[in-house]
C-alpha cells in the first residue's frame, strides 16, 4: 500500500503543529516507522521479510551464531527466532546445525543463498539512508548519530543498574492472567 501525500503531510502537520513538543520518544518512533516501511518496500520487491533481513544482517557480520546468540542480537524473543529461521531454512538463507557434544545448542550458518543476498539487499538499506537524510547537513547527521548513540548507553546503563529485566510474552500473559483472574475471585465474594 503506497501512501499518498496528504497522509504525509498530516502526519508532518502532526510534529510541527499539533505536538511540536511531544517526547522524543515518539518522534524516533515515527522515523523508525517511515525508515522500516521504506526498507519493506524494496525489500518485498526481492521476495525477503523485513524480518528475515534483521536476522540476515546480523549472521553477514558474524555466521554461526547460536539461535539465542542470534534472538540477543535481534532483540527478539527465541520463539520468534525459531520461526523466522524455519522460514529462512526453507526458504535456503540458512541451515542449523547442532555441534560437538551440547546437543542444546543450534548453530545458524548461512548457506550460499544467503550470503549473495548481502550484494542485493544491503544496497537498498544503503539508499533508503540515502534518502532519510536528502537535504540533511553532514553536521547534523553528526550530531544526530552522536545523541542517539547516547540515548542508547543512556537507557542501556540505566536498564544494567536497574533491578529490571524483560519479561518474555508467555510470563506477561501469565502475570495479566493471573491478575484478572484475582480480581474476579475477589469480586465474586462480594
Amino acid at each position: 500500500m503506497k501512501r499518498d501525500a496528504a497522509s504525509t503531510q498530516t502526519i508532518l502537520r502532526h510534529w510541527r503543529e499539533a505536538v511540536p513538543d511531544d517526547r522524543l520518544a515518539h518522534l524516533v518512533k515515527d522515523a523508525t516507522r517511515a525508515l522500516v516501511r521504506a526498507l519493506q518496500m524494496r525489500l518485498a520487491e526481492h521476495g525477503v521479510s523485513f524480518g528475515h533481513w534483521t536476522f540476515l544482517r546480523i549472521l553477514w557480520e558474524g555466521d554461526g551464531l547460536t539461535q539465542r546468540e542470534l534472538s540477543e542480537q535481534a532483540g527478539v524473543m527465541e520463539p520468534t527466532t525459531f520461526s523466522a529461521l524455519k522460514a529462512m531454512e526453507r526458504l535456503g538463507y540458512i541451515r542449523r546445525r547442532k555441534r560437538g557434544g551440547d546437543r542444546k545448542k543450534v548453530y545458524v550458518l548461512l548457506t550460499p543463498k544467503g550470503r549473495r543476498l548481502r550484494d542485493r539487499l544491503v544496497p537498498l538499506a544503503e539508499n533508503v539512508n540515502s534518502i532519510a537524510v536528502r537535504r540533511v547537513r553532514p553536521a547534523d547527521i553528526t550530531t544526530t548519530r552522536s545523541i542517539l548513540l547516547a540515548i542508547i548507553e543512556n537507557l542501556a546503563r540505566d536498564e544494567q543498574g536497574a533491578d529490571m529485566r524483560m519479561p518474555s510474552t508467555r510470563e506477561l500473559g501469565r502475570l495479566k492472567g493471573g491478575g484478572q483472574k484475582r480480581r474476579s475471585r475477589q469480586g465474586a465474594g462480594q
